[in-house]
């Protein structure tokens, strides 16, 4: 409660000092406003408002309107949640009242319990005091001292709060009353026993004071609990009254704003319609106010909205302040009770740890010093320098750290760094473990080390910061530089784009001119021209090679391109890895140093053990000494030589285990040293792979040798060709000049036929000219394609050797990761050896640890002997005198003492053992459960990891898919423009020979955009593969981050499994829809099935899930049944009160309690007997002075009879005295047997706990099975996934195959195009020769063509001898060549019929693929609808599988607690036993005892009858007997005499196992604490454990992906490398084959013109007689030459068009060029941008949340001010201050005659006087002043209440008015009211920026004055300072939302009741202050 009303003082506290704080705001606001005005005062009014203006002001207007109304709602809403709040408040208080009720119920029944057992005391006292007479009571001491326990704890009780932790301290006070009521039952039974014997006896008396007593104690107990109710009802209603009255509090300020608000609102309202009546007349000050009307409106609805989010926030935390509040009380009181016990620790061992201390901090410091220079430490990278450094590394490492440190950062190693950041980082934290561990052992030095801990921990976090900043920045660096790396290849790809562009325009406009030069040779051909044409055509046929081989070799350019662009890729990797690994082994060399650290600190440890062992020795001889030199030599040599045995074994188990640490420090030596031999190893690795990397250089520059000389090869062969082609072209050239020759003879020979042979003359220079120009083109052509060839070979040479160079590079970084990880692997086992030899010093250090622990306990044990060595003597020394003979019994005595205390001691020091044991066996199981969770975490773990694979292949996988299918789509389209194109061109073809030749070259024109289109979309693909490769590498850092994060969350593990199952179905259902084509029927119901069967699996699984939470119902349940079943026994116990039962019961809290009580009624039984043996002994005594009395009156034989019959009822009394003791004794032993059963009860019960603690084992086992189980079903998961993924793999195979086909198909397409046989040609009766040639043209190949050529010269030569012998049969010839025509061109239409059904057929074909294609797309459409419902289905089912797994988490936490109870019920089982086993003993002990008793019992009725016969004797009168009863008694006073001596002993006894059991349970209380430190100390190694094992899994995942990915890299180049190295050898080979064939051709046309040289000859001799046929001849050539012209120039207009087509369409691919260029500019441009918006955006974020807080507190410091303003306004409401009045007065005598009526305005406003009155008393009395001035002085006294300025009642200023106003101000006297007081927060002091600031604009003077008038420094407080310097005048930063303003201008009322004045000095005439804001 107190705390409660100290928070609320704390916070009404600081709201005040915020509303203090506020005022320098309003101040700020005040004098803006005063700035304002003195602003209006110089401007000029405006005539009118313009109409703009107007309507901007009515809009904001509605604005304003529509955000009240929406203020309007919030306050409804806010009211609504406040009551939604109250009413919660009001249920809890219900609650609590409830709890309060049941508590008070429980209460009462334990008063009526308690009442019942005080009448039953009453019973048993009352009939003890009706029957004793006289006999001593039992004092009623323990009543009393329980009484005043319970008082105590109600006065604990009382100081609660009812909380949770009310509950619990009234639950324990519950069972606290059950305790005292079950003592005041066992209280019940003694008295009701004390009136069993009284009533036998008679002898007993009960003190009714202590009745009395018990009496009054109950009452003050009731009175107090009566009270403490009272008290907890009163302060919940205090509470319950404080709350409410801080949200009504809360409301009405809230509602009085709202109303000020609406206020505000009318009057705005007000003025608009003013303003709307007379816009004509208003000024331009009331726009103005306008204005900061709205601006106050717009500042005043964000303060409400953050006075409503203010409100919500302060209820919440009151409601944190009342939790916190009461759980710091219970925290604190628990601190208090540890402090204590750490206190006297403390003041143990501050010696011991001062020595530590110095030595510990110097060690400390060079491990800090050690951490910060390896966080300085990371490494260059350069390829060659690594490999030295790592040689020199090896070799010295304290040198590589001084020299590392030195080193500079490198931007390629970021990642790297981090890594090595997160090695350092883990190391730190096994430093901090291991210091942690020293300080659990020593807790003072917590104390001292704290400190330095933290300091540590604070720079290593900077540190680390520092680090993240420097790779994010390095990050950034590397991404600036692949973005501009990329746009350089872009830019060199588009470059490369145009070149390639232009080349194939070059090439196709030099392919049109030659083929139209050509067409000009064939028009004007003739058998002579036919050969050359025969010969050009093979030459044309040999350039159209060339080219395609250019283009080939072009296409293979590319490919070796991308080749380059990966092996480039491949050796970055691998550059990357092995950085990595040398950073691993520099880190491994790093924990080498470490743990040679560790080992020397271990050393010197060993050495600190072995002087505190030295220590101990010398203690144990200094106990050796003392024990000899004790005097009870005799006595105690058993005892010393046990001690001397113990101390033996001690010594005997500590040197074992500083032998045990010195073989521990000599494996870690062999451990150092296998190290440094390995480390020799790794240098000579590093020699290996130098020396491998040598052997590389050699093989490269071999191959290189290799691929110069096939160049060369490749240049001869060229050479070669160039030669021949030299030889035909001088071949050609001599044909023709004898061509030439032989024609100038003819023209010679034929002058009659001048006309025709000058035509043929004509014709044949032409076409000589004609044939000299393409052979120059020809030469030309040649001369590029041999440099163009040569290029190529080159580029190939190259791109071959690197390739190999590349290839042999990655063989060998291969062969170096594998070396470096197992070198890896190799450390990190070392590194284990080196943690469990660490693991193992610990243990020997805890073990030397309890050795001290037992040490000590031994000498508190030594203490206490001689304690009792000491009592024994002064017990001897005082028995001396009594009995000087008996000093042997004595000795013999003490001697069995002793012998029981050994056996008592070796007892105890057994169950110290049990209990080591039985905590050793705990720890075993904590092992081996921490090792299972490891297990378990690493799995999670592989989960996580092939998640994440699986992941990242399905994305890459859905990539390429898109990507193929893109690619299809592209070339099915492709497909169907080229089939349409070539359909027209099939369409237009005509039936000429010439018309191939076009066909051809527009088919190479196709093939060359095609293989642009091809090239193009391969440029496009490798942009998008690098993008894509790019987005990997991000997602792949995202995923490092995610997985960080995933480590950090260890509950969100579950869920990721069940993502991971989900994803698998998603994937799984994915690839079944992709299959679920027609082709694929049988494994879509294979598929289906599986599904099922998925399904099956998952109801299964959430079957297994619901029948384990129905299994851990029933163990709830069954467990509740077995604490019902303990608690009914318990009571059951507890109700058998009879026979003192109770010893068993109280299982839980009052087990030393019973057994207290059987000692006290043991120890009361033996005081009865004592006190009777007392009795008897006197009664002795007196009978043996009777009969000395009697001998001495010589009166033997009369003995008086009256004596001997007392001594027969005196025997008659011992005789049922005796009686009695054996019931007595029968009684005992009845309850012993008792006791036994009940413990034999118990110890079943404790079997069937340990059954139950069986079954939950068995059900936990059950649990895990079924968790592996899933993991099963998970894997087999797996691998079906793995199945579709082949699946998918096949199915990719089939669509590049369909890829494939297509190829063909286009190739095919391309052959048959050229192949189109021409239409018939137009016959004549003599065109043999042309006929022949174009049948020739017909055919395939060109060895048919040589053959038609022979056969048709053979017709020739037999026509030219017909045409010899017979002129006349001609016609006959000229018919049967008609004949021949007939049937060649029959031939020729058959031929071309079947050329079309081929045609025919391969359009089908194409249709068909076509229609294929089409399904297939329609099937991926369908299969992508599938895959997104499946998705959308996974879902939901994921949504589900996380509501399971959280059950199932639920379900854990379950099943640990009930663990957890179980252990605890064993805990208390076990130490029952041990408490029953003592009970037992002490039973047993009580036994014994009471056979002494008996034994007495047994003497004294021996003694009687002795008695009885001397009495026989004496009335016989024999007199010598008398003598024996003397002996009798003597016999009888020795043996009292040893009966006391022995009631002592036992006392003793007693007493030293009360201190022995005070022992147990302090040493108890230490093994738990030991327990719980360990425990602390498992959790965290367990933490660390996983930490490292995470970081290990992760790196060598990461390791195993690069080296998968490297080796798949390796085995795609070596395909491409034999694919290229095939496709060369195919090319060289097709090359020299082509070769070879043209050489025979050339053979061929050499002998054809031999022979036609030889013709030649022969038909010159008959030329003349054939005049007439070849004039014949040359009309029907005319004739031809005009129709083939007329076809040649439609050819030509086609050809052009379709030029001009293709143009377009070049064009417009340009221009899509460009547009996608432009988009990818302003895409990245975009995406510039949007990372610069998302920063922006970040830091706005920022600085709108630093703007929030802001305007919090200024809404604080407005609201604090705002009351002051009230309360001012209150106390100063109606007073005037009389200085300023003054002053105005002054200054209006002052004030020129013209300008004092504006003074005398100012006046009347300032005193309330309205406007028109004011105006009216100006015009009555304008000449005279004494009306103004009786009026003035007299109303002053009852001076007018303030009232703000209202814009239309204000009058105009001008500026003489100013001026005159700054005088007045300079003449200001002093204040005269003092200034409310500021807090400390919310205000500068006066030295502060912002106050030096105003102190400059006022002058020195009013400083001083400020100063002296304050009484103290303006620094010190700036709270007492005047008004002016603590508040200033003029805002200096323009705070608050009116912006700069004064504030003597402000409406007074708004906000001060009067002004202060501001003293200046005289010199300054016009004001500094005022000065300055006038220039503002």
């Amino acid at each position: 409660m107190s705390s409660w009303l100290g928070g609320l003082g704390s916070g009404l506290g600081q709201s005040l000092g915020q509303v203090g704080g506020s005022l320098a705001s309003l101040t700020g606001q005040i004098s803006n406003f005063t700035k304002d005005m003195l602003m209006e005062g110089t401007e000029e009014v405006e005539a009118e408002l313009p109409n703009a203006r107007r309507k901007e002001l009515e809009a904001l207007h509605a604005i304003l309107r529509s955000e009240n109304e929406r203020l309007k709602k919030l306050c409804t809403d806010l009211e609504e949640k406040h009551e939604a709040s109250e009413l919660q408040i009001k249920q809890q208080s219900m609650s609590y009242r409830n709890q309060l009720q049941q508590k008070e119920v429980e209460i009462s029944h334990l008063k009526a319990r308690q009442t019942a057992l005080q009448d039953q005391l009453w019973k048993p006292q009352s009939a003890a005091q009706s029957v004793s007479s006289g006999a001593g009571g039992v004092p009623a001491t323990t009543a009393s001292s329980s009484f005043g326990y319970g008082a105590s704890r109600a006065s604990a009780f009382h100081d609660d709060d009812m909380d949770f932790g009310d509950m619990i301290s009234s639950q324990r006070e519950i069972n606290r009353l059950s305790n005292e009521v079950s003592r005041l039952e066992s209280e019940v039974d003694h008295w009701r026993h004390i009136a069993q014997t009284s009533k036998a006896q008679g002898s007993d008396s009960s003190d009714q004071s202590e009745i009395c007593k018990l009496q009054n104690i109950i009452k003050e107990l009731k009175r107090n609990r009566s009270q403490e109710i009272d008290n907890h009802q009163h302060e919940m209603s205090v509470l319950q009254n404080a709350h409410q009255q801080k949200l009504a509090e809360i409301t009405r300020r809230h509602r009085e704003e709202l109303s000020d608000y609406e206020e505000r609102i009318e009057e705005l309202e007000n003025l608009l319609q003013q303003g709307g009546s007379g816009i004509a007349v208003t000024d331009h000050s009331k726009i103005q106010e306008m204005q900061k009307t709205i601006q106050v409106l717009q500042t005043e609805k964000l303060e409400s909205t953050k006075k409503i989010e203010d409100l919500e926030d302060k209820i919440k935390n009151i409601s944190k302040q009342l939790y916190s509040a009461e759980n710091d009380r219970d925290v604190l009181r628990k601190e208090q009770e540890r402090l204590n016990l750490e206190n006297r620790q403390i003041l143990e061992e501050c010696e011991s740890l001062k020595l530590e201390c110095s030595q510990l901090q110097p060690s400390a410091l060079k491990q800090s010093d050690s951490v910060s220079g390896k966080e300085r430490v990371l490494p260059r990278s350069t390829s060659v320098e690594e490999v030295v450094r790592l040689q020199q590394a090896l070799s010295d490492a304290e040198n590589e750290i001084k020299r590392l440190s030195n080193l500079n950062q490198d931007n390629n190693l970021a990642e790297d760094n981090l890594k090595l950041k997160m090695h350092v980082q883990a190391l730190e934290k096994e430093n901090s473990l291991l210091n942690q561990e020293k300080e659990e052992l020593q807790t003072s030095f917590l104390k001292l080390n704290n400190e330095y801990e933290v300091i540590k921990s604070t720079s290593a976090r900077d540190m680390d910061l520092d680090s993240e900043l420097r790779d994010l920045r390095l990050n950034l660096e590397a991404k600036e530089q692949e973005l501009n790396q990329s746009i350089a290849e872009k830019e060199i790809l588009i470059a490369e784009l145009e070149e390639l562009d232009k080349q194939n325009q070059e090439a196709t406009k030099h392919m049109i001119l030659v083929k139209d030069q050509l067409s000009k040779q064939q028009n004007e051909g003739d058998n002579v021209i036919s050969k050359l044409k025969e010969d050009l055509n093979d030459e044309k046929k040999r350039v159209h090679q060339l080219e395609d081989d250019k283009m080939n070799i072009t296409k293979e350019l590319d490919i070796q391109k991308e080749k380059l662009i990966q092996s480039e890729l491949v050796l970055n990797d691998i550059h990357l890895t092995k950085q990595k690994l040398e950073d691993k082994v520099e880190d491994l060399v790093d924990q080498l140093n470490k743990s040679h650290m560790q080992n020397l600190n271990i050393q010197k440890e060993n050495l600190e053990l072995q002087e505190h062992i030295k220590q101990k020795e010398e203690e144990l001889s200094r106990v050796r000494g003392e024990l000899t030199q004790s005097p009870s030599q005799d006595s105690n040599s058993n005892f010393k030589d046990d001690l001397l045995k113990e101390r033996e074994a001690e010594v005997r188990h500590l040197k074992q285990n500083l032998s045990e640490i010195e073989q521990l420090n000599e494996n870690l030596k062999k451990v150092a040293f296998d190290l440094k031999t390995e480390n020799e190893k790794l240098t000579l690795a590093c020699e290996d792979v130098r020396h491998q990397l040598e052997e590389s250089i050699a093989g490269n520059s071999q191959i290189s040798l290799e691929k110069n000389a096939v160049v060369e090869a490749l240049k001869m062969e060229k050479g070669q060709l160039e030669a021949e082609l030299c030889q035909a072209e001088k071949r050609l050239l001599e044909e023709a000049n004898k061509y030439e020759q032989t024609i100038e003879e003819l023209s010679h020979a034929r002058n009659l036929s001048t006309s025709a042979l000058q035509l043929e003359h004509e014709c044949l220079i032409k076409l000589n000219q004609e044939k000299d120009l393409e052979i120059v083109e020809l030469k030309k052509n040649i001369e590029q394609m041999d440099t163009d060839h040569k290029e190529t070979k080159g580029i190939l040479s190259c791109s071959l050797e690197e390739q190999k160079q590349l290839t042999q590079l990655v063989n060998e970084k291969e062969v170096f990761i594998e070396k470096l990880k197992g070198r890896n692997l190799e450390l990190q086992e070392e590194l284990d050896k080196y943690t469990q030899a660490l693991r193992k010093n610990e243990i020997l250090r805890q073990t030397i640890e309890e050795k001290d622990r037992s040490l000590g306990s031994m000498k508190e044990e030594n203490n206490h002997l001689k304690e009792e060595l000491e009592r024994l003597r002064e017990q001897q020394s005082r028995a001396a005198p009594v009995a000087e003979p008996k000093t042997l019994d004595s000795i013999t005595e003490l001697e069995s003492e002793v012998l029981q205390l050994n056996i008592t001691k070796d007892n105890l020091e057994k169950e110290i053992k049990h209990h080591q044991k039985v905590i050793e066996d705990q720890n075993q199981s904590r092992i081996q459960l921490l090792q299972s969770l490891q297990e378990q975490k690493k799995e999670m773990d592989e989960f996580k990891y092939q998640h994440e694979q699986m992941s990242v292949t399905h994305t890459q996988l859905f990539l390429e898919k898109d990507e193929e299918i893109k690619n299809l789509q592209k070339t099915i389209e492709q497909i169907k423009t080229q089939l349409h194109e070539e359909r027209r061109d099939v369409q237009t073809e005509n039936s000429d020979i010439f018309q191939e030749t076009k066909v051809q070259g527009l088919n190479i024109e196709n093939g060359s955009e095609k293989h642009d289109l091809s090239k193009a979309e391969t440029e496009r693909l490798v942009k998008g593969i690098k993008e894509r490769e790019l987005e990997i590498k991000l997602l792949n850092e995202k995923n490092i981050s995610l997985t960080k994060q995933i480590d950090q969350l260890s509950k969100d593990e579950v869920g990721k499994l069940t993502q991971i199952i989900q994803q698998k179905d998603l994937e799984i259902q994915a690839l079944h829809a992709r299959i679920s084509s027609a082709s694929y029927t049988q494994d879509v119901v294979y598929l289906q099935q599986q599904l099922q069967a998925f399904a099956m699996e998952r109801e299964q699984v959430l079957a297994v899930l619901s029948e384990k939470t129905r299994e851990n119902s029933q163990l709830k349940t069954e467990y509740h049944r077995m604490m019902d079943i303990v608690a009914a026994k318990e009571s059951a116990l507890n109700k058998l009160q009879d026979e003192n039962k109770k010893l068993s019961t109280r299982f839980e809290s009052s087990g030393q309690d019973m057994f207290r009580e059987t000692v006290q009624n043991l120890s009361r039984i033996i005081r009865e007997k004592d006190i009777e043996i007392d009795a008897l002994s006197q009664k002795c005594q007196t009978l043996l002075t009777v009969l000395q009395t009697s001998n001495t009156d010589n009166e033997v034989g009369a003995v008086n009879s009256n004596q001997f019959e007392e001594l027969l009822q005196e025997r008659d009394k011992l005789k049922q005295q005796v009686k009695k003791m054996e019931e007595w004794k029968q009684q005992v032993m009845t309850t012993v047997q008792n006791m036994q059963h009940e413990s034999a009860q118990l110890q079943e019960e404790l079997h069937q706990l340990q059954a139950q603690v069986l079954v939950d084992s068995d059900n936990n086992s059950k649990l895990q099975v079924d968790y592996t189980g899933l993991i099963q079903s998970y894997e087999q998961n797996e691998t079906k996934l793995k199945n579709f993924g082949q699946e998918l793999a096949q199915v990719q195979h089939s669509i590049g195959q369909l890829c494939n086909t297509k190829d063909l198909l286009l190739g095919k397409l391309d052959i048959i195009s050229p192949q189109l046989p021409s239409g018939p040609s137009l016959s004549s009766q003599s065109a043999e020769s042309l006929g022949t040639v174009k049948s020739d043209v017909s055919s395939d190949s060109s060895k048919q063509e040589i053959e038609e050529l022979r056969k048709s010269l053979q017709e020739k030569d037999a026509t030219i001898r017909t045409l010899q012998e017979n002129n006349h049969r001609l016609s006959d010839s000229i018919a049967a060549t008609s004949e021949l025509e007939r049937k060649e061109h029959e031939q020729t239409d058959s031929e071309i019929k079947q050329l079309k059904e081929k045609q025919d057929v391969l359009q089908k074909s194409l249709k068909e693929k076509d229609l294929l294609i089409k399904a297939k797309s329609d099937q991926l459409l369908s299969l992508n609808e599938n895959l997104i419902n499946k998705v959308n289905e996974n879902e939901l089912l994921r949504q589900a599988v996380t509501n399971l797994k959280e059950r199932i988490l639920i379900l854990e936490m379950d099943i640990c607690k009930l663990k957890g109870e179980n252990e605890k019920i064993v805990e208390t089982s076990r130490g029952k036993e041990s408490e029953y086993q003592a009970l037992q003993e002490t039973n047993a002990k009580f036994s014994m005892m009471l056979r002494e008793k008996e034994f007495e019992c047994h003497s004294l009725k021996e003694k009687a009858l002795a008695f009885e016969q001397l009495l026989k004797e004496k009335e016989q009168g024999k007199t010598g007997e008398l003598n024996q009863l003397l002996n009798a008694v003597k016999s009888m006073q020795e043996k009292t005499i040893i009966f006391q001596q022995e009631r002592d002993q036992v006392m003793l006894a007693l007493k030293q196992k009360q201190m022995e059991n005070t022992a147990v349970q302090n040493e108890v209380q230490h093994l738990r604490d030991k327990e719980l430190r360990l425990n602390q100390e498992l959790e965290r190694l367990r933490n660390h454990l996983l930490e490292s094992e995470d970081s290990y899994t992760r790196e060598a995942l990461a390791a195993e992906d690069r080296e998968a990915k490297l080796r798949k890299k390796v085995t795609v180049l070596e395909e491409k490398l034999v694919s290229s190295s095939n496709a060369m050898e195919s090319a060289s080979h097709q090359a020299s084959l082509q070769v070879e064939s043209l050489q025979e051709q050339l053979n061929v046309v050499s002998r054809q013109r031999d022979e036609t040289a030889l013709q030649l000859s022969v038909s010159q001799e008959q030329v003349k007689q054939y005049a007439l046929s070849l004039s014949n001849l040359q009309m029907v050539l005319e004739h031809f030459q005009q129709e083939e012209k007329a076809m040649y120039s439609t050819e030509l207009e086609k050809h052009k068009q379709l030029v001009a087509e293709w143009k377009k369409k070049a064009e417009n691919l340009e221009g899509q060029l460009v547009s996608l260029q432009e988009r990818l500019d302003e895409a990245n441009a975009a995406l510039d941008s949007a990372s610069r918006l998302t920063e922006q955006l970040d830091l706005k974020e920022e600085q709108i949340e630093e703007l929030k807080k802001q305007n919090e507190l200024r809404q604080e410091m407005l609201d604090d001010v705002q009351k002051k303003l009230m309360n001012l306004v209150n106390s100063t409401e109606g007073k005037v201050d009389k200085v300023l009045m003054r002053n105005l007065f002054i200054g209006h005598f002052h004030t020129p005659k013209n300008q004092r009526q504006e003074v005398l305005r100012l006046m009347g406003s300032i005193l309330g006087i309205k406007k028109e009155e004011m105006e009216q008393l100006l015009n009555e009395d304008r000449g005279s002043v004494t009306r103004w001035m009786t009026g003035w002085l007299g109303g002053g006294s009852k001076s007018v209440p303030n009232t703000p300025l209202r814009p239309n009642q204000q009058s105009l200023l001008n500026s003489s008015f100013s001026e005159l106003f700054v005088k007045f101000l300079e003449t200001e006297s002093h204040p005269s009211i003092p200034p409310p007081k500021l807090s400390v927060h919310d205000m500068k002091p006066l030295d502060s920026p912002g106050r030096r600031k105003l102190d400059t604009s006022v002058p020195e003077s009013f400083k001083d004055t400020t100063e002296s008038r304050s009484g103290r420094r303006t620094d010190v407080n700036p709270f007492l300072a005047p008004r002016s310097a603590a508040v200033p005048l003029i805002n200096p930063a323009g705070l608050g939302p009116g912006g700069p303003g004064h504030l003597l201008l402000k409406p007074i009322s708004d906000v001060l009741p009067t002004f202060t004045p501001l003293p200046v000095l005289p010199d300054n005439s016009a004001g500094v202050v005022l000065k300055d804001l006038l220039k503002q």
